[in-house]
């Protein structure tokens, strides 16, 4: 995948997001930190305080239970809402041409919900993959040699 110079990549999952821009060329990405957020998101056991509650069915054969809300994914989901706004204030006010982004499958879908116009036209390619613990140059490679 070619990345031009200046241009963005951001490399997500469901709580950290690293924002690089590229100071190298098309060939030779080089790619520099230019903003970092990390989301405190604990362990769903952690979050819930109740076990989900159950209910009478009106008609066969008894009860059944409500699921209960998974609110760990619902804080990725969030945070990744708010990277696509995060984009989107970055993309009007010109502040990127080109942009790439690296997120697992899941959090790609959910970034693809929020994307604005502006963001999908500079948008120049999307990787489905978690690359928020890998170093920098590791990054860099696995961007040069995806298609």
């Amino acid at each position: 995948m070619r990345i031009a110079h200046n241009g963005f990549v951001v490399v997500a999952d469901g709580r950290k997001m690293l924002f690089f821009r590229n100071e190298g060329d098309a060939t030779n990405p080089n790619l520099i930190v230019e903003r970092k957020d990390v989301q405190d998101n604990l362990a769903d056991r952690d979050q819930g305080t109740d076990a989900p509650g159950r209910a009478f069915a009106s008609n066969g054969s008894g009860r059944n239970a409500y699921s209960e809300t998974d609110f760990h994914q619902l804080e990725e989901d969030r945070f990744a809402a708010d990277v696509a706004e995060l984009l989107k204030k970055r993309a009007l006010t010109g502040d990127y041409e080109e942009l790439i982004v690296v997120a697992p499958p899941k959090t790609l879908g959910e970034l693809r919900k929020h994307y604005h116009k502006e963001v999908e036209r500079r948008l120049t390619g999307e990787l489905a993959k978690d690359l928020t613990g890998h170093p920098v140059e590791e990054i860099e490679k696995l961007l040069a040699a995806a298609d």
